[in-house]
């Protein structure tokens, strides 16, 4: 591929890196053939690899970059922080802990109470532990399509083919690694996104047994739930006694400040957060309400970790800790970047700029007469190649991909990353040239696929 010529450089250490790190990437999601790029360098909306290229930036670490790279003011945060307390960590309780949670309080109306993690994986699996040791049910039903981390209770029907799938009212579970245990095949029950009334007659079918519902209220960051069917779906688990997650990791500060929830105005049981709230940092966080919240309280000493220590009754109470829960430098970046979104106007003009930049492709892929159209919420979208309505996980191989893929090769070569197929994340640092330059590359690299 061209590509090779362009980024030899990367070409060169991804083979490098082949041979001390299995496949060359320390995570799947950033491997693309024939070889990832690897990045140098990055400033505002822009990143810059070890061959000296440049590149307008929409991948922003998979949109967890809403400032943009390098903003002064997460950088001051975290300096000032790690200056002030003269450490990295405490391992201990400090006051950004209770600071940060009384924000997102303040800001989601599902969250009443939080815990931290170290990551958006981990926040859906403590959200799952805690519905579970809530209800006493062992079962979990997830969304065909939608991804809540790469661990086997959840990595089951996210992109599954759909000769294994199953009808489309009621999905099959299909594992999508190796390694997944049975077991989870089968204490899963899939659902079928933005269907209301098959979703509800499964979750019927199963009520004595499913702990939650979890899902992707926008899934994969881009394919909004229908309200109908979210006000719905909230309706029939509060009828049925089965708490509703709500996996914001994506859409957490990107749809609006409080989140898909705040927007949709439906309230859930749980919320995940990650992303966006750690300015860069890995971060995680449950938040949801209180009495289920309280289930994960210490209580009287009971500790499985030390010798000696009270041990009766321990399964009464939810195990969760992690030495780098609540992390005072990286709550400090979220805090800063929080800050950002809260200025006057600052997501209203995010909001404008990302609707700018998808009308404006929209003009260009129908100048060429492509079918195409953006979907998406807040300041997140992506690019379907297709005029039929997208409203779940299979309408999406109704769009023509091998065409997608091809631009996106091009796009890189011309300036634009993100990765091939996947969604745009927009920054408050993206500009009104970012935008024209982007359009300028999407025609020429229309062009060139045509050629």
């Amino acid at each position: 591929m061209l590509l090779s010529e362009q980024t030899s450089k990367s070409k060169a250490y991804y083979e490098k890196a082949c041979e001390v790190i299995p496949g060359g990437v320390t995570a799947g999601i950033k491997y693309f053939p024939p070889h990832p790029i690897l990045m140098e360098r990055g400033q505002g909306s822009k990143l810059y690899d070890v061959d000296g290229n440049e590149y307008i930036d929409y991948l922003l670490c998979y949109g967890a970059l809403i400032a943009g790279h390098g903003h002064q003011r997460v950088f001051d945060a975290v300096t000032s922080q790690m200056r002030q307390a003269g450490t990295t960590i405490f391992g201990t309780p400090h006051r950004m802990e209770t600071e940060m949670a009384e924000k997102l309080v303040s800001l989601y109306p599902g969250i009443e109470m939080v815990r931290y993690t170290n990551s958006g994986l981990e926040a859906t699996l403590l959200s799952i532990r805690m519905a579970m040791a809530y209800t006493g049910k062992g079962k979990l039903a997830k969304f065909e399509g939608h991804y809540h981390g790469g661990y086997d209770q959840v990595l089951l029907s996210v992109n599954p083919d759909e000769e294994e799938a199953g009808p489309s009212d009621r999905p099959r579970v299909v594992p999508e690694s190796k390694g997944i245990p049975d077991y989870y095949v089968e204490h899963t029950i899939i659902l079928p996104f933005n269907e209301l009334e098959a979703t509800a007659a499964i979750l019927r079918a199963h009520q004595d047994e499913v702990a939650a519902v979890i899902l992707e209220p926008i899934q994969g960051g881009f394919i909004p739930a229908e309200p109908s069917f979210l006000q719905g779906l909230r309706a029939v688990t509060e009828e049925l006694g089965i708490l509703l997650i709500f996996d914001e990791v994506k859409t957490g500060f990107r749809i609006s400040l409080g989140g898909a929830q705040q927007a949709y105005g439906v309230t859930p049981d749980l919320t995940a957060l990650g992303k966006v709230l750690g300015g860069g940092f890995p971060v995680g966080a449950v938040g949801g309400k209180r009495e289920v919240m309280m289930i994960s309280a210490p209580r009287d000493g009971k500790d499985i970790l030390t010798a000696g220590a009270a041990k009766s009754g321990k399964a009464d109470v939810l195990f969760h800790s992690g030495t780098y829960n609540g992390h005072p430098t990286i709550l400090a970046a979220g805090l800063a970047t929080v800050g950002i979104l809260e200025e006057e106007s600052a997501m209203d003009q995010l909001f404008v700029r990302t609707q700018s930049l998808r009308e404006g492709l929209e003009d260009v892929y129908r100048s060429q007469g492509i079918s195409m159209q953006t979907v998406g919420m807040g300041s997140i979208f992506n690019i379907i190649l297709t005029d039929h309505p997208i409203r779940n996980y299979r309408d999406m191989n109704k769009a023509d991909i091998a065409l997608r893929k091809a631009i996106d090769y091009e796009l890189l070569q011309l300036g634009i990353y993100t990765k091939p197929l996947n969604r745009y994340s927009m920054a408050v640092v993206h500009t009104e040239a970012d935008i024209a330059r982007t359009l300028e590359a999407h025609h020429e690299a229309i062009k060139r696929v045509r050629r």
